[in-house]
């Protein structure tokens, strides 16, 4: 959130609109001060009445942002955010927003007034917090953003920097070159160190295994060493570690969690380096997809001896194998529902130019907030 409080010398004849004792709208210049704040820290000395000011107080009852009094400006409305829980019982306090993965039932601001709104952000899976993903819990917010088309915010594409980089032929290796490389590559890679998720994805690639040659370089069923620069977790987005794997014509793209919509760069990885993902997690995947023929899903076969039989048909013929990458050949992703969710997307992954996903959730809870107000005024 990019916020200027710009105060003038002198006076304004602009009076200040309030509505229920809070205001709404642009920031207006105030008397006899110059401050400008981005994202920084209050300081003690300002004036209480600035502080609190008539804008709606959102609580992060979650210390996620750790900034401890900011006013944000998110689109023509203004909000205070704080992590500073001396707040709680404030009358201008409007909504406590939580992270997900921290949220306790043992820690709750309570009691909670009718005009308390709560609001959930929460990125990862029910492995990170099972309670979040049963009815009692998660009704109790009034806003949300999780990997849910659903949500106020949906997550969704959160691990997906934008179309163009899916069309990229950036680190794309011909196929003529891989089936030079299978001399010494399995057609399989495996790349997984979270080896007890919910998925039970090892027992499934363990069985696989016993059909079909997989290198896996992970902790997990490790059978092939990477280089050892890139051996650590923060080596998964490297150049070099790219170019590992898209040696490969598949990839064994598994979630560590079996939801609707949950889809991580397991799924997009592969896909952005033109390898062909094996796909296991979401069941609503293939209304994600780039294309109708983009990946193999796991779910269309009943047991690992039958994927591994389809892997190796594909393997010995390269015009079905490159039917898959058609749509990266020809740069048309042809997905509508794809394209519009990056199109509508309010935020940005990697990109400076963008709000990231928590400046938009902020955001997106101040303007509902605001409407809240708004609608009850009227």
């Amino acid at each position: 959130i990019s916020l200027k409080v710009v105060t003038e010398l002198g006076s304004s004849e602009n009076k200040v609109a309030v509505i229920s004792g809070l205001h709404s709208g642009l920031l207006e210049p105030v008397e006899r001060q110059a401050l400008r704040f981005k994202k920084q820290e209050f300081h003690s000395s300002l004036k209480t009445e600035f502080d609190m000011g008539p804008y709606p107080i959102l609580l992060w009852w979650s210390p996620l942002t750790g900034e401890t009094g900011r006013l944000g400006q998110c689109g023509e409305d203004v909000c205070f955010f704080t992590i500073n829980r001396t707040y709680q019982h404030n009358q201008m306090t409007r909504a406590f927003l939580f992270y997900g993965t921290d949220f306790s039932i043992d820690s709750l601001p309570l009691p909670r007034e009718d005009y308390h709104d709560w609001a959930l952000f929460h990125e990862e899976s029910p492995k990170n917090n099972y309670k979040l993903f049963h009815e009692p819990t998660i009704t109790l917010f009034n806003h949300t953003a999780t990997f849910s088309r659903h949500s106020h915010l949906p997550l969704t594409t959160q691990y997906l920097e934008g179309v163009e980089i899916l069309k990229s032929q950036r680190y794309m290796i011909p196929l003529q070159t891989k089936n030079s490389l299978r001399k010494r590559l399995a057609p399989l890679a495996y790349v997984q160190s979270d080896c007890n998720p919910p998925s039970d994805r090892d027992s499934y690639v363990r069985e696989l295994m016993c059909h079909i040659e997989v290198d896996s370089y992970g902790e997990c069923l490790h059978n092939r060493d990477l280089p050892q620069h890139l051996r650590s977790p923060t080596a998964m987005d490297n150049g070099n570690f790219y170019k590992i794997l898209a040696q490969y014509k598949f990839i064994l793209a598994f979630e560590n969690a079996v939801c609707e919509d949950y889809i991580t760069e397991k799924l997009w990885r592969p896909l952005k380096l033109g390898v062909v993902p094996v796909y296991f997690g979401s069941p609503s995947v293939v209304e994600w997809l780039p294309s109708n023929k983009s990946a193999i899903l796991v779910s269309n076969f009943s047991h690992p001896r039958e994927l591994a039989r389809y892997i190796k048909t594909l393997d010995a013929n390269d015009g079905e194998y490159e039917s898959y990458l058609q749509w990266k050949l020809k740069g048309d992703i042809s997905n509508p529902r794809l394209l519009a969710a990056m199109k509508e997307r309010k935020w940005g992954v990697q990109d400076i130019t963008q709000d990231n996903y928590i400046d938009a959730f902020e955001c997106m809870v101040c303007n509902r907030v605001w409407e809240n107000i708004r609608r009850k005024e009227k």
